[in-house]
């Protein structure tokens, strides 16, 4: 079977492979504060506990993996390695391994975005955002993105479509309180006051995702219209409208409307249309 190619492999294909024993190629020390962030970095939630657990690490054992930066303009910004750039900040450190690779403004998106799924550092918010960013800003089809970064196209789909939900509701799920499951749920009710009101009751009765489906299920069943009762006719008309059926051997519908209304006579066949003439004209 031939090797899936493109970005969708991952972060080792950006990094220079060399033979057992030999050093590596490319890799510079630099210090941390003449790195810029990757201004297209899809990540905006930072464990800070998690931060402080990387960086004291990284005070005892160093920087063991380099950070990927792309050099513009006399300029080094960061393409992948955002946690392990803050915690060396944090931990004090002098310089940094970095390696130095060309990176357009697309690709340096595409492979943060990679670094932070692969390690499931993003949330579907995130993630929503960094794939429509791809689709818009860069013209990709979801098709594209999908295949750049390695997923189905069904799921760049179902995440981008989160970002038709009301912000208070996105909110909720970069916040943790529902899931992305539980929020795509809730997109097939109207209004973002009736998609509100459906994340209060799968937030209140800690619904499962299977059971926040069968609420707005109940949920779109009540916003359908009541189907308008049929008025009852009156017993003299009534009276007729029997009569009507019984000369003319076939169902008859009489609708009152106003001083006036209409007759309606059913045939069912060129035989019973004949017969209703005869009946009617002699």
């Amino acid at each position: 079977m031939a090797k899936k190619r493109g970005l969708g492999r991952g972060l080792g294909a950006l990094i220079p492979q060399q033979a057992e024993g030999e050093t590596a190629v490319g890799i510079r020390n630099v210090p941390p504060r003449s790195i810029t962030p990757n201004p297209h970095q899809p990540r905006t939630v930072m464990d800070h506990e998690k931060l402080a657990e990387l960086s004291a690490s990284i005070k005892e054992h160093g920087l063991i993996q380099p950070l990927i930066v792309t050099e513009q303009n006399g300029k080094l910004i960061l393409i992948a390695g955002e946690r392990r750039w803050r915690a060396s900040k944090l931990a004090k450190l002098k310089t940094i391994p970095v390696i130095v690779k060309e990176a357009t403004p697309q690709a340096m998106l595409e492979l943060a975005i990679i670094e932070n799924v692969q390690r499931a550092d993003l949330n579907p918010l995130e993630e929503a955002y960094a794939y429509q960013e791809l689709i818009s800003a860069f013209g990709l089809t979801q098709v594209e993105v999908a295949k750049k970064m390695g997923k189905g196209r069904s799921t760049i789909a179902n995440l981008v479509r989160l970002l038709k939900l009301p912000k208070n509701i996105q909110q909720a799920v970069s916040d943790g309180v529902i899931s992305g499951a539980h929020a795509r749920a809730l997109l097939p009710l109207p209004t973002p006051e009736a998609q509100t009101s459906g994340m209060n009751q799968v937030v209140k009765l800690n619904l499962s995702v299977r059971q926040t489906e069968t609420l707005v299920k109940h949920l779109m069943a009540d916003e359908k219209p009541k189907p308008k009762p049929k008025k009852a006719l009156s017993p003299e008309l009534a009276a007729l409208q029997s009569q009507l059926e019984q000369s003319l051997a076939t169902k008859v519908n009489i609708k009152k409307s106003g001083r006036g209304g209409q007759i309606i006579i059913h045939y069912y066949s060129d035989e019973d249309l004949n017969g209703i003439y005869d009946a009617v004209c002699g």
